[in-house]
């Protein structure tokens, strides 16, 4: 009986021992959460409570996921250029500018403008995901003031961009431009169609003709970016700002898709435009201007070209030292040609191997002719 009386005694003890620190565990606890929370509602003291999200409307979750998908299409370029110190013959690499771009295809092909790689000894691509590869120059074509720059990135990484129709466009139809304004990567403004069939003067000296007009944010460092539709397809190449103050005023220029989807090909091909030609050069457009002449002077004939092939007269000097003057082109295909621009532009609806008819001044008369166009430059 003692033994057993003995071994409660030892149980009673060891029991209390246990539920004393269990309790005092608690008591910890309970004091460790009151400090806490006490803590949590002294730091939110005279903060404001968040509201949680009510409204998100179909046009907002139409941008957002315009954005998301398009983005990774989109490309910031940086150029620079290299310098001789003149004295001790080091070669130092100069940032020159920064501009956008956008993936053509999973062959690497980037389209930007010509005026944000031209003089640029070196061009370098960052793609969405941050990446950055070495650019090599495949073509350019100043007076659309596009070129082609391709990068040999894995396909995984190229996201082509889908290509729109600007011959359907409307004015007031939501546009939006993705780019790097001020080097500030992936920017998206949205706007509207503010005009069509704007004039504006490349860098090449041709003007560019059907230009889309827009009130879409673009500044320094947009060119050369995607103008999109609100299907997320390019329409447009933004190339040019109308502002005194050189940032967004609310005029803001792209180039047309229709020239994009003509230009490029042929840049990623040969290295330059292929245009239709009928074999002529023409007088400058200054002393046609001069001598009151309206239309496009034929100044030479190249030996064996379609325009020698129906009997075009070049302008030449005759035996008494006087000019007598060539054939003068005033219509293609009922098309009026009043300059030498006009021929050149209206030529660029056309392909080599097309059949044209020309009206043509000789002196007093007018002849009609037709011709076969051919691959130029």
């Amino acid at each position: 009986m003692n033994g057993i009386k003995y071994l409660l005694a030892i149980g009673l003890i060891i029991g209390s021992f246990f539920l004393g620190a269990f309790m005092s565990t608690n008591n910890d606890n309970e004091n460790s959460n009151e400090e806490k929370i006490d803590k949590t509602e002294e730091e939110n003291q005279g903060k404001r409570t968040i509201s949680p999200v009510t409204v998100i409307s179909n046009a907002e979750e139409a941008t957002i996921d315009l954005f998301e998908k398009c983005a990774p299409s989109v490309a910031f370029i940086n150029t620079t250029t290299v310098k001789k110190d003149y004295w001790s013959m080091n070669v130092h690499e100069i940032p020159r500018g920064s501009g956008s771009g956008f993936i053509w295809d999973e062959e690497g092909h980037i389209v930007t403008n010509y005026h944000v790689i031209k003089g640029a000894d070196r061009a370098t691509i960052t793609l969405s995901d941050q990446s950055t590869w070495q650019a090599e120059l495949i073509g350019t074509e100043p007076r659309k003031d596009l070129a082609v720059l391709k990068i040999d990135a894995p396909k995984e990484k190229l996201h082509a961009i889908k290509l729109g129709d600007s011959e359907k466009l409307k004015v007031g139809q939501s546009v939006f431009a993705i780019g790097n304004p001020f080097g500030l990567d992936q920017t998206l403004t949205t706007g509207i169609i503010s005009a069509l069939g704007r004039e504006i003067e490349s860098v090449g000296g041709i003007p560019i003709r059907d230009v889309i007009q827009t009130d879409a944010a673009i500044n320094p460092g947009n060119s050369g970016g995607p103008l999109l539709d609100a299907s997320g397809r390019l329409i447009g190449v933004n190339t040019a700002i109308y502002s005194p103050s050189g940032a967004y005023a609310g005029i803001g220029f792209s180039i047309p898709a229709r020239v994009v989807n003509w230009i490029v090909p042929d840049l990623i091909k040969y290295g330059k435009v292929i245009r239709p030609s009928l074999g002529i050069e023409l007088a400058r457009q200054q002393l046609t201007a001069r001598a009151g002449i309206e239309g496009a002077l034929i100044l030479e004939v190249v030996e064996g070209s379609p325009a020698e092939s129906i009997g075009l007269k070049p302008t030449r000097r005759n035996n008494r030292g006087e000019i007598e003057l060539g054939d003068i082109i005033t219509k293609v295909n009922d098309m009026p040609i009043a300059s030498n621009t006009d021929l050149i532009l209206t030529l660029e609806k056309f392909k080599a191997g097309d059949t044209v008819q020309l009206l043509i001044l000789r002196g007093d008369a007018e002849i009609s002719k037709e011709v076969s166009l051919v691959a130029g430059q």
